[in-house]
């Protein structure tokens, strides 16, 4: 809770003591530091204090602990996303722009794949970008909890495959061989397991090179496989009859479909066919006088 407030400007503020000579956001962009240099998992507040050149129990009294922390680094670092409904175009090629920035995002600060999503905290960065990527979206047309289960899609997808790809450069930066190197020292053990009479279509793909492709083609690949995907929902939703009750103004009391509209000139309908006409006056003669 005190990370939330932190992030909006609620809440006291230190006032006690000496004027300090650094402030919140140098705490903050100081552990930005660390983390993109070294990693989450040494910030601390003894390290960061080290590099401000103060005591570590003078920092809580701005920064409780590490978990309102990682909500303010977080909130900085979305400040870099650009806006998903700034560039022009359609829906579909701003919500691509927009994952491209993500993936972009995500490899410049790793770290950030470190921290449970199930439930962030929101600061004002986080919440235009996602408001932006939502504005994005309303042109599909879909309705309000659609719109959401989108994002989360396009958001679940672009997370995972950057984690994938953050994990793998780690392995090479870690072991000091690329994955070609990796993967061409254990060529002869491939050659020996991968019969073609056991295996026959992983010998066959691995022959014509489809198993060696870069992780970042992989991604492209994938995000044009989702959008295909929401693309064809959007094309697929039923027309909803709040819509149409919109442009028609009027629905059919018996069976609630838009009723047609009159000539200028002619009596305004009441029902959309003669059928419903003639069954709504079927059942007021058979209605029990009250």
């Amino acid at each position: 809770m005190r990370g939330l407030e932190l992030l909006w400007g609620v809440g006291e503020r230190p006032s006690r003591g000496r004027r300090p000579a650094f402030t919140l956001e140098q705490i903050v962009r100081t552990a930005v530091g660390i983390a993109d240099a070294e990693g989450l998992a040494v910030v601390s507040m003894r390290r960061i204090a080290e590099q401000l050149g103060c005591t570590t129990m003078s920092l809580y009294r701005y920064v409780p602990g590490k978990a309102e922390l990682l909500d303010l680094m977080t909130d900085m670092v979305m400040a870099e996303i650009p806006l998903a409904d700034a560039p022009p175009g359609g829906w579909r090629t701003r919500l691509e722009l927009s994952a491209r920035a993500d993936w972009g995002f995500y490899h410049r600060h790793p770290w950030i794949l470190r921290i449970p999503a199930g439930r962030p905290a929101l600061g004002p960065n986080g919440f235009a970008w996602y408001e932006s990527v939502l504005r994005v979206l309303t042109a599909t047309g879909l309705p309000p909890a659609a719109l959401v289960d989108v994002f989360d899609l396009v958001d679940a997808y672009v997370r995972g495959a950057a984690r994938d790809s953050v994990d793998a450069a780690a392995a090479e930066r870690h072991s000091g061989i690329t994955d070609e190197q990796w993967w061409a020292a254990r060529a002869h053990i491939w050659d020996a397991a991968l019969i073609p009479a056991r295996y026959p279509l992983l010998a066959s793909l691995r022959a014509a090179g489809a198993l060696n492709h870069p992780r970042d083609r992989g991604f492209g690949f994938g995000l044009q496989r989702v959008l295909d995907s929401v693309e064809a929902f959007v094309r697929n939703q039923p027309k909803r009859r709040y819509e149409t009750s919109q442009r028609n103004e009027i629905t059919c009391p018996q069976c609630g479909a838009p009723v047609p509209r009159s000539a200028p000139a002619g009596r305004p309908r009441t029902y959309c066919t003669d059928a419903c006409r003639q069954r709504a006056y079927r059942a007021r003669r058979a209605a029990p006088y009250r």
